[in-house]
């Protein structure tokens, strides 16, 4: 039986979910922070996940209107704040991904802080995509091998990657079927899954669900059994 070790989810939809309710975008990026928490704290309980990564801002996301950028960042800062006690009782430990040079120096701050904090811990590992691309991550790791005098082995480039590790299950809520420039390297045998489920919406249940289909899927990474 398979075993989802790595589950990677793009958080999609909660923009829609505000407006379908007559509410601000940003209400929706609110209820979907405490659907962040419920997932990751499932995820701490069930020993065959050892990581999960959410796609939380991409370096795409700069496009969109300010003011909501404004927000998501003072979002992320307040669910930083509200999460360290959360990581620390349930043994997770906090790992962001992506290149968050982008953002404030304050806020630069609080996310190595809370990844000094909770590097003792050895359960869940959670990693928050941040300002990440899969092709920006992809060059980043190019440039940082470049010089090497060997030649640059697959081996290598992984190892220079932000994310080191390969993903079994790749989740998407809200409709679309695409990956959007998430984790393209680790995803290349990942089993995709599509919710036309938004965010805020997506339930422990439902995630029970699809880990269950995935563990009947026959992985054959290429090759017969």
């Amino acid at each position: 039986m398979n075993k989802a070790r790595h589950i990677a989810i793009i958080m999609d939809g909660n923009g829609r979910w505000a407006e379908q309710k007559g509410k601000k975008r940003v209400k929706g990026h609110e209820v979907g922070a405490k659907v962040v928490r419920n997932i990751t704290e499932f995820c701490s309980k069930n020993e065959d996940i050892e990581r999960l990564t959410l796609y939380a801002f991409s370096t795409e996301n700069w496009k969109r209107p300010r003011l909501e950028v404004e927000f998501l960042m003072k979002l992320l800062e307040k669910y930083l704040e509200s999460e360290v006690e959360n990581y620390l009782q349930n043994n997770i430990r906090f790992e962001p991904i992506g290149d968050i040079r982008a953002f404030s120096k304050s806020l630069q701050q609080k996310i190595e802080n809370i990844q000094e904090k909770t590097l003792h811990c050895d359960g869940l590992i959670q990693s928050l995509a941040l300002n990440y691309g899969a092709h920006d991550e992809i060059l980043r790791a190019v440039n940082r091998i470049k010089n090497s005098n060997d030649n640059i082995t697959e081996a290598m480039l992984s190892n220079a990657l932000d994310c080191k590790h390969n993903v079994d299950l790749i989740i998407r809520t809200g409709g679309d079927q695409r990956l959007s420039n998430f984790l393209l390297w680790q995803a290349a045998y990942a089993e995709l899954f599509f919710t036309d489920t938004l965010w805020p919406d997506f339930t422990i249940n439902e995630f029970e669900k699809i880990i269950k289909n995935f563990t009947k899927i026959e992985r054959r990474f290429g090759g017969l059994k």
